[in-house]
């Protein structure tokens, strides 16, 4: 009796550790995980607010920003090759990207905290169709610090044509929100 009482003080322990601050929004330079069910969060225009520069060097060498997609809409996944649901939401983006491309609609990816092989096999068996930052550091992702948590991956954001963040999805995005909140966004 007394050790199985033991067990379950010593699994209370383990499990208030791991639960951490459970207070909203990890802190800077918190770099815990953080979950989401994919859920697109839509943001009313006169609320929006202006996406920061990203610029950064792909996985194939190549440049890319999201200044270069000024007066476009603009999605926005931040994965890593090492994320399941990551894996998971690769061909629902890769769908999408696909359907949306001749109505002006962009993708870009930034890969998060990955090694770049890893990164690359994973673009390679995954063909999205579209460009990755490799932001190994995470500097991009600590660049929407307040919109999207710091460790929250995957992430979706649609950027609207004024450069605002018009949507955000923590999680893997599930199709039909992602191609309705991008067509609403796209038709606004």
């Amino acid at each position: 009796m007394r050790a199985t009482s033991l067990t379950l003080v010593l699994l209370a322990a383990l499990a208030a550790g791991c639960a951490g601050n459970q207070g909203g929004q990890p802190q800077a330079g918190d770099t815990r995980f953080v979950a989401g069910d994919g859920t697109m969060q839509v943001f009313a225009a006169a609320d929006r607010k202006s996406a920061p520069a990203v610029e950064g060097t792909t996985l194939d060498g190549s440049s890319a920003s999201l200044a270069a997609h000024k007066g476009k809409v603009v999605v926005l996944n931040f994965w890593a090759s090492w994320c399941g649901p990551c894996r998971g939401e690769a061909p629902t983006l890769k769908d999408v990207a696909a359907k949306t491309k001749s109505s002006g609609v962009e993708f870009l990816g930034v890969d998060f905290k990955d090694r770049q092989a890893d990164a690359q096999a994973f673009e390679r068996t995954e063909q999205t169709g579209y460009p990755s930052i490799f932001d190994q550091p995470g500097k991009v992702a600590l660049s929407f610090q307040g919109t999207v948590p710091p460790a929250a991956i995957p992430s979706t954001l649609i950027i609207d044509k004024q450069g605002r963040i018009a949507a955000r999805a923590l999680g893997a995005v599930k199709y039909s929100d992602l191609m309705s909140t991008l067509t609403k966004v796209r038709d606004e």
